[in-house]
């Protein structure tokens, strides 16, 4: 885009605001920034600007930038969850590419803002993530950049083994526990008679239970590690609070993916009808829409299907009905309350499997498709693991369980990552999975991991 083209971008973005208020949408205030491609797709790697460094975040930007400079991607926007909302353009778009990005960003400004799984999200991370970053920086100058690089290599190995909704029951104060003989001021009164006792009736003290940590299965892998690893220290500890705290923070958007990315093409669709296009500028976007949303060939277009599902509610139940959906639901209520039989043919969705060293349709039923859509998202497509007891046979060691769903494990990848635990567990650490139906725990004691059948 040109630089004469940026007071009439200006003013396009007001036109474009005003609209989208008209129609109904009620986006946050949001700031925009032209970036050349260098700049945006170190954001896309980072995710947030300004976050930590790590080689992870360089891998990303390398193949991202590769792609786009190969002409095989293009990000044609970024846009930043906060209050208010950033989003960053790209200089190379035309400006009727840039009018068809506001659009879309002010879809996704008012997901943001209205959706209730968004709500407990901090709206100032660009702040909170670049205060993150300086004091990961100072514990590279105190502790030495390679065993810190080294920590958080463990701790982003399992940072998607967090639990956005935890529900922890705090003691209730007005119970007290029983008053026994032995407690209290006379209680060197007590010891005497409860030997008398145990002679006469011949019993015993009942040996006390071992306490297990934690109470219940707890998911949050992160948070336990943070709470019960007596071993680390306090700079380790904040390099795990940190993770935590910014995984957290994109948990809604892994839940909403194909909801925000409809809604937002949903609007940019009936934004853009209402501007004042010329005949060309018509045709660019015509070409532009259809290049986003378009049906998917190896996985599904979360813009292409969100976008149907949303036009399918209007049409059945008004446009009233489509703000409700769009302030209650996730990607998983969402299709399973309203992807429908017709849904599934029209948009030719199957399941499809690996077989006899080819791919092959496996099913078509509608509702077979709509639970296997909805399995793939549940913990975001990640395995389901808990640990079951942080003081394993009385000797501290970590005892992990895979809430098994039917999938195995990739066990080369659940070694790797047990290696990577027991870094920061410090003792040994199992994982009990199920493989070809058999039960197997994987321990791992330092280097090597060994695999048994129970």
């Amino acid at each position: 885009m040109e630089d004469r083209d940026l007071p009439v971008l200006e003013e396009a973005i007001g036109e474009i605001w005003e609209t989208a208020r008209r129609l109904g949408l009620d986006p946050f205030p949001t700031h925009f920034e032209i970036v050349p491609a260098t700049i945006l797709y170190e954001f896309g790697a980072y995710l947030l600007p300004g976050r930590f460094s790590h080689w992870t975040h360089g891998k990303a930007y390398y193949t991202m930038k590769s792609s786009y400079d190969y002409g095989l991607s293009k990000i044609y926007e970024l846009v930043i969850n906060a209050n208010p909302s950033y989003a960053f353009l790209l200089e190379t778009n035309s400006l009727l590419q840039n009018k068809f990005v506001v659009a879309h960003v002010f879809g996704h400004t008012d997901f943001f803002k209205n959706n209730i799984w968004f709500a407990p999200t901090n709206r100032r991370m660009l702040e909170t993530v670049s205060q993150n970053a300086r004091r990961i920086r100072q514990y590279g100058i105190e502790e030495g950049n390679l065993e810190v690089e080294r920590f958080l290599d463990a701790v982003l190995s399992i940072s998607d083994h967090i639990d956005p909704f935890p529900r922890r029951e705090q003691p209730d104060p007005r119970e007290e526990p029983p008053v026994r003989p032995g407690d209290g001021p006379y209680a060197d009164l007590f010891p005497r008679q409860e030997r008398a006792e145990e002679k006469k009736t011949g019993a015993r003290a009942a040996k006390p239970q071992r306490r297990k940590v934690p109470p219940e299965p707890e998911k949050d892998l992160l948070l336990f590690l943070l709470e019960h690893a007596d071993h680390l220290e306090d700079w380790q500890r904040d390099i795990i609070a940190i993770v935590r705290e910014e995984s957290l923070y994109f948990v809604p958007q892994m839940m909403t993916k194909i909801m925000n990315e409809g809604w937002a093409s949903f609007w940019h669709m009936r934004i853009m009808r209402e501007l004042d296009l010329t005949d060309e500028e018509f045709v660019e976007f015509g070409r532009l829409h259809a290049a986003v949303c378009t049906p998917g060939h190896a996985r599904i277009n979360p813009y292409y299907v969100g976008l149907k599902v949303f036009e399918d509610i209007e049409k059945r139940f008004g446009r009233e009905k489509i703000f409700a959906v769009r302030e209650m639901e996730n990607d998983v209520s969402f299709l399973r309350t309203y992807l429908t039989e017709e849904l599934v043919k029209d948009l030719d969705l199957f399941v499809y499997e690996f077989q006899d060293e080819e791919w092959k349709i496996t099913d078509k039923n509608w509702e077979r498709v709509r639970d296997a859509l909805c399995d793939a998202m549940t913990n975001f497509g990640h395995p389901y693991i808990v640990v079951e007891d942080g003081d394993y046979k009385g000797r501290r060691e970590l005892y992990l369980r895979h809430q098994h769903d039917g999938r195995d494990l990739d066990l080369p990848y659940a070694e790797r990552t047990l290696q990577y635990v027991y870094q920061l567990w410090g003792r040994p650490v199992h994982l009990e999975t199920r493989v070809e139906g058999k039960p197997v725990r994987l321990t791992c004691e330092g280097d090597k991991v060994r695999r048994e059948t129970l």
